[in-house]
């Protein structure tokens, strides 16, 4: 890179690094730096030093600090703010779990004759963002805020780009704030030093994880993994993701979701397992859609519908309380419970609640006019089960705000379903519907083989008809179940929207910590060897860019002593010593951008 690409702040943070070398001190040691303690930890157990008398006006007074009398600690962080004063200085260092306020003296860290470690290293070539280590006592300063003496300072690494500087005036007023959500998510290392509050989302995931994880597992469970890659996109309804596996020489599936190879397990013996991870749905993004989700699958033996909602929503009700410290969670003003136990509700009730037809018993074309009455768009590839899935999705869906577990399903909607065991037509399936989403989507499986290949079959006409997420026919899993499938009760939960629920998060991008994005928009440049190609020569196609010509026409219309002097001024700024081209140089430069 050009140091003339960077801006100016960058350029003088480079000049720090070189400086800091040549002063023998390695901005990026090797060396382990021990650290004892933590901002939030030193703050929490702080103890006062014994009160030894009064001042004039009757105020206690205290032993002085020293090293001898208080806690001594090694800390590491990020600067974050700093303050000189003279020979003293305070400073924000913050580290993985806070901030704390540092005291540095001159002559604490320099108690030798040489003071450059104090007067040339953290006044001048320390910057903002720049990581040390500090190494000292805990004391109270005079405004009673908890600090840290140091005794001792190391550089530990060089930051390069400055931070943005988000400021907060007297009425608590923020200014210049790191708030647009492209930048945020595009640079999320950037938005959890600067911004308070996204850590703690990210903590509150592993929580949630974690206890899922634990729950699962005291519950006897076997957590497995299952391939990513797989030759048919089974499990669900969606579109996929191809890639090619050149090994194999063969086009491959990135999967929709865990439910086939999990259930082969429970062919295979296990008697409950389940997996989180990763499933790619190559489908549109919004709020709370992105193609690339994380999903928690759990497949239990010889367990049915109605204890899986037992089992879902005391699950739901312990990590709710693991994360927020109480079974309730308040989004936008609404307090939602998850206390169990939850409503229940059959699908095609909630429609006719919802809009007074009663979808029970009515063919795909008597579907397919009322949607139409309606004003919802349709077409002729969508079956009886997708048709109803748009009903419930256009009239039903945001209206469930406390946990809902829609139950119930028609067939068409539910082809690895087992049917219902009293109702014709309809499978066991529920969908927990919380604050308006989908939270969860489980099944009494179908484990009949010869079901489930007409079931299969059934799907592949859809396909032809057109609908691109029908699924296609997994011979390997029909195979499997002709080997025998006990009774078995399945659920899949997302992850993120759990996340979101729980943290009051209302954008996905919220609560994944990398979200995919789209390819960074870059202003339009003349490359190098366009420039060259006019003659300028590269070192001056570097300075014409910092001027701001960006594009050989951008000089068409320049004067040449104008343009000289403009390139000159970049010279002399930065300390290039670069030959200055002549005016007729200049002049040809302006004539080819002309031609």
């Amino acid at each position: 890179m050009n140091i003339l690409e960077l801006s100016e702040q960058e350029i003088l943070r480079r000049q720090s690094l070189d400086e800091l070398r040549k002063m023998g001190i390695n901005p990026y040691p090797a060396a382990e730096y021990p650290v004892n303690a933590w901002s939030t930890d030193i703050i929490e157990n702080f103890e006062d030093l014994p009160v030894i008398g009064k001042d004039e006006e009757g105020n206690d007074v205290r032993e002085t600090p020293t090293p001898e009398n208080s806690r001594m600690v090694s800390i590491a962080g990020r600067i974050m703010s700093k303050s000189i004063m003279g020979k003293a200085a305070f400073a924000k260092l913050q580290d993985s779990k806070g901030r704390i306020q540092v005291y540095v003296q001159r002559d604490a860290i320099c108690p030798d004759e040489n003071k450059d470690l104090y007067n040339i290293v953290f006044k001048k070539l320390l910057d903002l963002g720049d990581f040390i280590g500090v190494k000292g006592y805990v004391f109270r300063t005079k405004t009673g805020e908890i600090s840290v003496h140091v005794m001792e300072l190391t550089v530990l690494s060089k930051s390069l780009k400055p931070l943005p500087v988000v400021k907060t005036d007297a009425d608590g007023k923020v200014y210049d704030a790191f708030d647009d959500p492209e930048l945020r998510y595009r640079q999320r290392y950037v938005d959890l030093i600067v911004n308070a509050g996204v850590k703690d989302t990210f903590l509150k995931r592993a929580t949630i994880i974690r206890t899922m994880r634990r729950i699962l597992d005291d519950a006897g469970y076997t957590e497995v993994d299952t391939p990513i890659l797989q030759n048919i996109a089974g499990g669900a309804s969606a579109r996929p993701f191809i890639t090619h596996f050149n090994a194999l020489n063969q086009d491959m599936y990135m999967r929709i979701a865990t439910e086939l190879y999990l259930k082969r397990l429970i062919v295979g013996g296990f008697e409950g397992v389940y997996e989180m991870g990763k499933n790619f749905r190559n489908e549109g993004m919004d709020k709370t859609h992105n193609p690339e989700f994380t999903c928690m699958e759990l497949y239990v033996s010889y367990k049915d519908l109605l204890w899986g909602m037992d089992f879902t929503e005391k699950m739901l009700e312990e990590i709710c309380t693991a994360v927020n410290g109480k079974p309730e969670v308040e989004i936008d003003g609404k307090v939602i419970s998850f206390r169990a136990p939850f409503r229940r509700l059959p699908i095609l009730d909630a429609i006719k609640e919802k809009t007074g037809f009663d979808c029970d018993g009515k063919t795909e074309d008597e579907i397919r006019a009322f949607c139409k009455s309606k004003g919802m768009e349709v077409d002729e590839t969508m079956g009886k089960g997708k048709l109803i899935d748009e009903l419930f999705g256009e009239f039903c869906e945001g209206t469930f705000i406390q946990p809902t577990f829609i139950t119930d399903y028609p067939v068409e909607m539910s082809p690895l379903t087992k049917m219902h065991r009293s109702k014709p037509g309809l499978t066991e399936r529920f969908e927990l519907m919380v604050n308006g989403k989908e939270l969860a989507n489980a099944y009494s499986e179908l484990n009949d083989p010869i079901d489930q290949e007409e079931r299969f079959i059934e799907q592949m006409k859809l396909a032809d008809k057109g609908d691109d997420e029908a699924m296609i026919i997994d011979h390997d899993f029909l195979r499997a179940l002709q080997y025998g499938m006990p009774p078995t009760f399945g659920i899949g939960i997302g992850i993120d929207r759990l996340v979101m629920l729980l943290t009051g998060k209302f954008a996905i991008g919220e609560v994944m910590l990398f979200p995919q994005m789209k390819p960074e928009k870059k202003a339009p440049q003349s490359s190098i060897q366009e420039w060259e190609a006019i003659g300028v020569p590269e070192n001056w196609a570097y300075v014409l860019r910092k001027a701001g010509f960006y594009l050989i026409q951008d000089i068409k219309d320049e004067k040449a002593q104008g343009l000289q002097q403009k390139i000159g001024e970049i010279n002399k700024k930065f300390k290039l010593n670069y030959e200055k081209p002549s005016l007729d140089e200049v002049q040809s430069w302006i004539d080819k951008a002309q031609a």
